[in-house]
C-alpha cells in the first residue's frame, strides 16, 4: 500500500468514525401550540403527533414513496384475492410498564379502540375483521378488496395496550395523562405551559436504540422567541406551526442550521375553509362559489405561506397518482362573485354589505391569524362581512367536531390515497358529531358517496383513477369546501442533529435513530 493511499484510507476511517452515531444527549424541540393531549388516536392534531409518535408505534413504517417497511410487524402476506392480510409480530416487544406486546393488543386496537376514537381509522378498519392466530400472528379479513389497507398503518393508527384500555371509557381513561406505548421513548412529565419530557426506553426492542437520552418539547408562545431559540442553539428542531414562514429563509442561511421540506409525503396536507352546510347561506352552492371567486389563492401561497405552498385545486393533493387537474377553476374574479350573490338575492345595502358570517380561526400562530384576516378583507370586497372568532386549540377542536361553527379554517392530511384521507370529509355516512376530522360540514351527495365507495374497493388502478376524477369534478363544482393551498412544511434543525427526516412521516417518526453530535 502506498503512503498516499494509507493516508487517504486513514482519513476516510476517521471521517466515518466522526459520523458514527453518538449515544446520549438531550434533544430540545420547539412545540407550538401546546397540544390538548398526546394519547394516540384521541388527539390527532399536528402538535400532538410529534411527541405521540415517539411513545407509540404501528405495525409498519413507510419510505418517501409510501412503500411499507416492517416495524412491530416483522413480516406480512397478502392473499392473491386481496381479502386476507396476515401479519407476523415481533416477539421481543414490551410495553413501557413491562407487560408483553401480543396479538391481543393489535386485535383490540384495530378492531375496537381506533374504530371508536379515530375518524379516519374507522372508515378503514370497519372494513376488516381482525383476529389472532396465535400470540404473535394477526389476520385482517375483508369482505371485499381494499387496496389502501397496506398503507393505513401510519402514525395516526398507532397501537395501544389492551390491558390498560379494554373495557374502559377510552377518552376518560387515566392512562391518557401518562401514555404507555412500545416506542423508543417513555412519557416522563408534562409541565403545563412549559414542556413535555420524554425519557429513553432502556428496554426498547431495537437493540442499541434509541441513541438519545431524552427529548424535551418546549412550549414557547412567542414566534420571535421560537426563531431566536433555534438561532442561538437553545433548540435543535422546529417544524410545522412552530415557526412563522417568513423566518425560515433567514434561518436557513445560518451555518449551523439546515432546512428540509421532505417528510410530509404520508400526509399531503391541504389548507381549506370548511362551511357548515346545514346553515344558510352556506347551503346554497352559489354562495360557496362566490366566496371561492372572491379569494385570491395566489395571495395565500405567496404572501401568507411565503412560497411554502402550492395553489390547491380540489380535494386530492397534486402529488397523488389520483389527482385530476381538469376541474373547474376559481381564479379570483370579483365580478363573478358579485353576480352569483346578486342571483341569490343577496343585494348590497347602502354600505355595500350583503350578509354577515362568522369564521372560526385556527389557533396555531400568526400565519393562521393572517389567513383569517385576509379572508375577511377579501370577502368584504364583495359585500360579505366576516366576524372573526378566536379560539385555543382545545376550543377549536370542540367547536369544530360538534358542528358549532359557520365557517372554520384548518388544514387536513389527505394521504396518498383518497380512500384514506379524502373521502372521510365528504361521505354522508361519516357525519359523526363529536368526532374530529369527519364530515363536519354535513355535505351529502349520493353520487359522490357511490363514486368514493366504488373506488375504495376496486382493484383496477385505471378504474380507480376514473372514479376519483369524476368525484373531484363534482366536489369542486359544488365548492364543497373552500380549497386554498397545499402545504409544504419546512423542518428547520441544527446540523448537530442527525437522522431527522428518514421517511414519509418526517419529524413525526419515532426518532429511534436520531442522534446528536457533540
Amino acid at each position: 500500500m502506498s503512503f498516499a493511499l494509507a493516508i487517504f484510507m486513514g482519513m476516510a476511517s476517521l471521517a466515518m468514525a466522526e459520523e458514527a452515531p453518538r449515544r446520549g444527549g438531550t434533544l430540545q424541540s420547539v412545540l407550538w401550540p401546546e397540544p390538548p393531549g398526546i394519547m394516540t388516536g384521541i388527539y390527532t392534531q399536528s402538535s400532538a403527533l410529534l411527541p405521540t409518535t415517539k411513545i407509540f408505534e404501528s405495525l409498519l413504517t413507510y419510505d418517501f414513496n409510501l412503500n411499507p417497511h416492517p416495524n412491530l410487524a416483522e413480516s406480512w402476506e397478502i392473499s392473491p384475492d386481496g381479502l386476507k392480510y396476515t401479519f407476523k409480530l415481533r416477539e421481543n416487544v414490551r410495553w413501557h410498564d413491562g407487560e408483553a406486546f401480543t396479538a391481543d393488543d393489535v386485535v383490540f386496537t384495530y378492531g375496537d379502540y381506533l374504530i371508536e376514537v379515530h375518524p379516519r381509522a374507522r372508515a378503514v378498519f370497519e372494513r376488516a375483521q381482525v383476529s389472532k392466530l396465535d400470540d404473535h400472528t394477526v389476520v385482517f379479513e375483508l369482505k371485499e378488496p381494499f387496496a389502501p389497507l397496506i398503507r393505513s398503518f401510519d402514525l395516526c393508527c398507532l397501537i395501544v395496550p389492551e390491558h390498560l384500555y379494554k373495557g374502559t371509557d377510552f377518552r376518560k381513561n387515566p392512562n391518557n395523562l401518562a401514555p404507555i406505548g412500545t416506542g423508543p421513548f417513555k412519557f416522563d412529565e408534562w409541565k403545563r405551559g412549559e414542556y413535555i419530557h420524554l425519557a429513553r426506553n432502556d428496554d426498547y426492542w431495537r437493540d442499541g436504540l434509541p441513541y438519545l437520552d431524552d427529548i424535551y418539547y418546549r412550549f414557547v408562545p412567542d414566534a420571535a422567541s421560537r426563531a431566536l431559540a433555534l438561532e442561538t442553539g437553545q433548540m435543535h428542531i422546529a417544524t410545522q406551526n412552530d415557526l412563522e414562514l417568513f423566518d425560515v429563509d433567514r434561518l436557513s442561511k445560518l451555518p449551523h442550521l439546515d432546512v428540509t421540506t421532505k417528510g410530509w409525503e404520508w400526509g399531503s396536507p391541504i389548507v381549506w375553509i370548511e362551511m357548515n352546510l346545514r346553515k344558510e347561506p352556506f347551503s346554497d352552492k352559489r354562495f360557496r362559489q362566490a366566496m371561492m371567486y372572491a379569494l385570491d389563492q395566489n395571495y395565500f401561497r405567496d404572501v401568507i405561506f411565503q412560497g411554502y405552498a402550492k395553489v390547491a385545486t380540489g380535494p386530492v393533493h397534486s402529488a397523488s397518482p389520483f389527482y385530476e387537474p381538469d376541474v373547474p377553476a376559481y381564479r379570483q374574479d370579483l365580478k363573478k362573485a358579485e353576480a352569483l350573490l346578486d342571483e341569490m338575492g343577496l343585494k348590497p345595502d347602502a354600505d355595500g354589505k350583503r350578509t354577515t358570517i362568522k369564521l372560526l380561526g385556527l389557533p396555531y400562530g400568526e400565519m393562521w391569524n393572517r389567513s383569517a384576516e385576509y379572508t375577511r378583507q377579501a370577502l368584504r370586497k364583495v359585500g360579505i362581512e366576516v366576524i372573526l372568532e378566536p379560539s385555543d386549540p382545545a376550543g377549536w377542536a370542540t367547536r369544530t367536531r360538534n358542528w358549532d361553527f359557520e365557517m372554520t379554517m384548518y388544514f387536513l392530511t389527505t394521504m396518498g390515497d383518497p380512500a384514506l384521507g379524502v373521502s372521510r370529509t365528504f361521505l354522508s355516512d361519516n357525519r359523526k358529531q363529536g368526532v374530529l376530522f369527519t364530515n363536519h360540514a354535513g355535505y351529502a351527495n349520493p353520487e359522490v358517496d357511490a363514486l368514493f365507495n366504488k373506488a375504495a374497493v376496486s382493484v383496477d388502478e385505471e378504474e380507480r383513477k376514473q372514479l376519483y376524477s369524476q368525484v373531484q369534478k363534482i366536489l369542486v363544482d359544488d365548492a364543497a369546501v373552500l380549497w386554498l393551498v397545499e402545504l409544504v412544511w419546512p423542518t428547520v434543525y441544527n446540523k448537530k442533529l442527525h437522522n431527522v427526516v428518514t421517511g414519509a412521516s418526517g419529524p413525526n417518526s419515532s426518532f429511534a435513530d436520531a442522534w446528536l453530535a457533540e
